[in-house]
């Protein structure tokens, strides 16, 4: 079974299998085997077909998981409520509410221990690069295979993290701006003004956690280390009337 050519999986640091002792005959059974274990998943995409044949491939990849969807940020964030200890996240970037990268940083930001695996049509090295920064376990391109998808899945699940390859940064940081969605150029634009976090939380009528959230994003598509930096560069930009 192959991987995504794009993606290159870091080696597992393991040992061999246990020797078991206790074998007699062949009829002892490892724990493993014993006792099964139960897996718990949430798709997300706004999408049914698509999140029917995610299911489809766990439900096969891993018999009787239980296996939850959502078709908005707003119900990934209540599922994850309702199971906190769910083992793997499939998310897709485009639903209502993610506001791409945003979204993706602020679910990590709230579930830092629920693994992210974004599923996504965008092609695109530098997404999949920033994904990777903005902690997602894998980045999988939706004309994978089902069965490429559950071995990213697989991997996942055993603590492997699916690493993009290095894209070049041979670009301006005016052309790293076009990148910024619509909120995100009013986040920018408030920053440059001087407000702060939670200034620009009540001028836009969003949580402070939201704002946080397209903060660090910016700063990630900008290509910066600070909100300093972010604003200093920002100023040759023309800047939406906020």
């Amino acid at each position: 079974m192959r991987t995504p050519s794009y993606f290159s999986l870091r080696p597992r640091l393991t040992g061999g299998a246990p020797h078991n002792r206790g074998d007699q005959g062949g009829k002892t059974k490892t724990m493993a085997e014993a006792t099964p274990v139960s897996r718990s998943f949430l798709i997300a995409d706004d999408h049914p077909m698509v999140r029917d044949a995610l299911k489809a491939a766990l439900s096969q990849a891993f018999p009787g998981a239980t296996i939850a969807s959502a078709g908005s940020l707003a119900e990934v964030q209540a599922g994850l409520e309702r199971q906190p200890e769910t083992d793997a996240l499939l998310l897709d970037l485009d639903m209502p509410g993610m506001d791409g990268l945003t979204g993706l940083a602020l679910l990590r930001s709230e579930r830092p221990t629920v693994p992210i695996i974004v599923v996504s049509a965008a092609r695109d090295a530098r997404m999949a690069r920033r994904t990777y920064d903005l902690g997602a376990s894998a980045y999988v391109d939706k004309s994978a295979s089902l069965d490429e998808i559950a071995a990213t899945v697989r991997a996942v699940l055993e603590g492997e993290v699916i690493v993009p390859p290095e894209v070049a940064d041979d670009d301006t940081f005016a052309q790293r701006a076009t990148q910024l969605t619509p909120q995100q150029w009013r986040v920018l634009a408030l920053m440059v003004h001087g407000d702060q976090n939670k200034q620009i939380a009540y001028k836009l009528g969003v949580g402070e956690a939201t704002v946080k959230a397209h903060v660090t994003v910016i700063l990630r598509k900008l290509g910066v280390r600070s909100r300093t930096q972010a604003v200093i560069e920002a100023r040759s930009l023309s800047l939406p009337t906020v």
